[in-house]
């Protein structure tokens, strides 16, 4: 008998990560003690995953024997990874001796060659927590980890997206604000908008609202965070959508550590499908913290120099980060404005290799009104062409296949030309 074939753990690194969405793994440590280098390479891979950034990774040859020499004399870790090329009784045999040595709640994952259904069972029935027949690719040993943490039973982990400027004063925050509007009004989702730029965040502005709490009332108590504690202080805009508000006032110095909003996140993660963070246009370990780990990104880039070489070196610098995952997209916003040299899209498309998702016009009577007045693009005018692009980017960035086609004059081809690529 020979294991059916959805207990075979392979497939494509890079389609996994456009088609799934891996819950990260929680803050665990993990021992791997593989046979091949083949193995010991995969997890290497996987542990520089951003679904495993909590995790502390130790890997070393051996299988079994070695495994059963380090817990001799120390702790086992949270998760074990054992590679071994044993037949079935040397295999359970020595699973039964490395159970004397390792604690009760560790999992253990098994890595082996033999594809036996009997012996799968055997193996589950002794407590192993997965059993896999090699070759595995980093993916494989990603999903093997996260989900071991994720109950069949819970709710889906909501999706991260974040958005930034390629540059200051590009509009990304008023990007972000739509998109995220459109995901809550147009999609149904529950949708979160948190406003990082802490000292000068425009979201409340930008949905008429002067919360008295909001992010910074989180990142400045990590104690506290728990669903109750972000859930009061987050401010309803709709049915669906809710804002953590910057305070945007200077009376505070916003310098944190790379991981001071992890647990945020994390908290927003379990209760609400879709979160937009609005990431603010700097460089420091938090910012790039929370780029590399969401589950999708766009840049908001202007049409000149300066913004190309920034998106250039963002979309290079995420791609090396992030080997597993989609690349980021990108779109040009403020394209038109009279008598200013421009770069063209197709310029922009040739040097980065990929085409925008939307070319958003200039159009400051329609922006600045709907900002004045504390509304989005399609609260200030239903039809505007340029609500129908923020659709189809939320729809993009939220993994919906289902697309309506609509003639949306300049931004049809880029973004139908993108979609299809995707489906």
């Amino acid at each position: 008998m020979t294991l059916p074939s959805n207990t075979m753990q392979h497939s494509s690194p890079h389609a996994s990560a456009a088609d799934e969405h891996i819950a990260p793994a929680p803050r665990i440590s993990i021992q791997a003690f593989c046979e091949t280098v083949e193995t010991a390479a995969a997890i290497q891979g996987a542990s520089e995953d951003r679904r495993l950034a909590k995790t502390h990774v130790n890997i070393q040859m051996g299988g079994i024997a070695a495994a059963l020499e380090v817990f001799q004399t120390t702790a086992t870790s949270n998760v074990i990874i054992i590679e071994t090329q044993r037949d079935s009784r040397d295999l359970l045999s020595g699973l039964d001796s490395l159970a004397e040595v390792c604690d009760a709640d560790t999992k253990v994952l098994v890595i082996g060659g033999l594809n036996d259904v009997i012996l799968y069972r055997e193996l589950l029935r002794r407590g192993i927590s997965e059993y896999v027949i090699a070759p595995v690719g980093a993916m494989d040993v990603v999903r093997l980890v996260c989900g071991l943490f994720s109950s069949p039973s819970a709710k889906p982990v909501g999706r991260v997206i974040a958005i930034v400027g390629a540059k200051g004063g590009v509009g990304a925050s008023t990007i972000a604000h739509n998109v995220a509007w459109s995901t809550a009004q147009d999609l149904k989702l529950g949708t979160v908008i948190a406003d990082l730029d802490l000292g000068f965040g425009t979201a409340g502005l930008d949905f008429n609202q002067d919360p008295a709490q909001g992010i910074a009332d989180a990142v400045f108590s990590p104690d506290r965070i728990d669903s109750g504690f972000v859930d009061r202080l987050t401010t309803k805009c709709t049915d669906h959508l809710s804002l953590l508000a910057a305070p945007a006032t200077l009376d505070r110095v916003y310098d944190f550590n790379p991981d001071a909003f992890d647990s945020i996140f994390d908290t927003l993660r379990a209760a609400v499908p879709c979160i937009f963070l609005d990431v603010p246009h700097q460089w420091t370990g938090w910012t790039k913290r929370a780029l590399i780990a969401a589950d999708d990104i766009l840049v908001v880039s202007g049409p000149d120099l300066a913004n190309l070489r920034n998106v250039k070196n963002l979309l290079d610098l995420l791609k090396v980060s992030r080997p597993n995952d989609r690349r980021p997209h990108y779109c040009l916003n403020q394209v038109g404005v009279p008598k200013r040299p421009e770069i063209s899209t197709d310029d922009f498309t040739k040097t980065l290799e990929t085409a925008p998702v939307a070319v958003i016009p200039f159009e400051p009577q329609v922006f600045g009104t709907a900002a004045n007045n504390g509304q989005m693009i399609a609260e200030y005018s239903s039809n505007h062409r340029t609500g129908e692009a923020f659709r189809r980017i939320a729809q993009l960035l939220v993994g919906r296949s289902e697309i309506k086609k609509a003639q949306i004059g300049m931004f049809q081809p880029l973004i139908q030309k993108l979609l299809n690529r995707k489906a």
